[in-house]
């Protein structure tokens, strides 16, 4: 009788059947306890002279220019079972002669865009967002370019789609609006990003590119920080009615954004308040204004605290600013032929900011000169 039939018939575990029948352990196995033994090879392994063979038939001259899987069926074809295709690949691995026969490019890794900014009209930051037109599919485009540094919308735009063309005259009217010229413009790698156009616009003028990582969502927080605040406001629609529609939206908020909201990013001030240089006359930037109290006689209170403003903004600030330069960007590809005329007007409409001779002051205008920036008059005569 088997021995399992023998203990399902008692109610005995066979282990305990085994370890009591033998307590130095099955011979085959050798002791229960103690360092295993090495395990043995299947009667099927193939030997070091089988691989040998198998190697030789795989770089003979009729076999050296076809993949494995042609030997293996070929072989098998004319009769002869070497083994199988998999322990083919790999003997072919263990030699080195299993990988990819063309050139593979290596690319070096990207370096991570590092912006600095101490001061308004140093670095910009622009993006495209999509805005939900009236029926399903359908979208509307808006360009809104940034001051990284006051957080100012120097100008923004909304258009039926992205073009690069429409892309280029926005951003030379919003430099020329401004009145100073920014050292770098930051931006992703969208289409109207890296575009000629755009591109070619920034040369003339003597901006320096700078864009996000491939595939990287973070490097460009500031625009995507200003879309959310868009998009967070209570009256944000759902759905726009038609282009005018959105326009309309964009010519009341962006005003209010600019001149009426506390950023928490500059201290509590408006954008435009730190873009302009009026801050410091804002009275609780001014020490000695106490809150006036309701009580007939008030007890003695502190000052209020200002808010502090940051001395500088970045995207991707490096870790030991002392070292890197104010200003340090990457520059996404050069361009070898000859740069473009002077970017003039196309008659793109000018749907959002303020013009730039009523909305800032000569003083407003020194300060950034002094601060670092170029004026765009003093730019251009020097290339008419």
């Amino acid at each position: 009788m088997p021995i399992v039939q023998a203990c399902a018939l008692t109610g005995r575990s066979r282990a305990t059947h085994y370890r009591r029948a033998d307590p130095l352990g099955v011979a085959a196995l050798g002791p229960v306890h103690g360092a295993l033994l090495p395990r043995r090879l299947p009667p099927s392994t193939i030997t070091d002279d089988e691989r040998a063979q198998v190697l030789a038939l795989l770089n003979s001259e009729p076999y050296r220019d076809l993949a494995i899987g042609q030997v293996w069926a070929r072989e098998l074809d004319e009769g002869r079972y070497w083994c199988s295709e998999s322990s083919m690949y790999r003997i072919a691995r263990a030699a080195g002669q299993s990988r990819e026969r063309r050139a593979q490019a290596s690319h070096p890794p990207r370096v991570r865009p590092e912006l600095v900014a101490h001061g308004p009209s140093e670095v910009w930051s622009w993006d495209i967002t999509a805005l939900k037109g009236p029926r399903k599919g359908e979208w509307y485009k808006l360009y809104v370019v940034l001051d990284i540094f006051s957080r100012y919308v120097p100008g923004w735009l909304v258009a039926h789609a992205e073009d690069a063309v429409v892309a280029k005259d926005f951003l030379a009217d919003a430099v020329a609006r401004n009145l100073v010229i920014p050292h770098t413009i930051h931006a992703d790698r969208g289409g109207s990003m890296t575009s000629k156009p755009v591109s070619e616009m920034m040369i003339d003028l003597g901006i320096s590119r700078s864009h996000s990582r491939p595939r990287t969502s973070n490097d460009n927080p500031f625009s995507e920080a200003q879309f959310k605040t868009l998009k967070y406001v209570p009256d944000f629609p759902e759905r726009f009615g038609s282009l005018a529609d959105a326009r309309a939206f964009c010519d009341r908020f962006f005003p209010a954004y600019n001149h009426e909201h506390r950023h928490s990013g500059i201290g509590m001030h408006t954008p435009a308040s730190v873009h302009f240089g009026t801050r410091d006359r804002h009275p609780r930037t001014t020490p000695g204004h106490p809150r006036p109290r309701p009580h007939t006689t008030p007890p003695a209170v502190q000052p209020p605290t200002p808010a502090p403003t940051p001395a500088r903004a970045g995207v991707d600030q490096p870790t030991r600013p002392e070292r890197a330069n104010p200003v340090r960007s990457t520059v996404s590809f050069d361009l070898t032929a000859t740069a473009a005329p002077r970017c003039r007007d196309r008659g793109v409409p000018r749907h959002g900011g303020q013009p730039a001779a009523t909305a800032r002051t000569a003083g407003g205008v020194a300060s950034q000169a002094a601060a670092g920036g170029r004026h765009l008059n003093a730019s251009r005569r020097g290339r008419d």
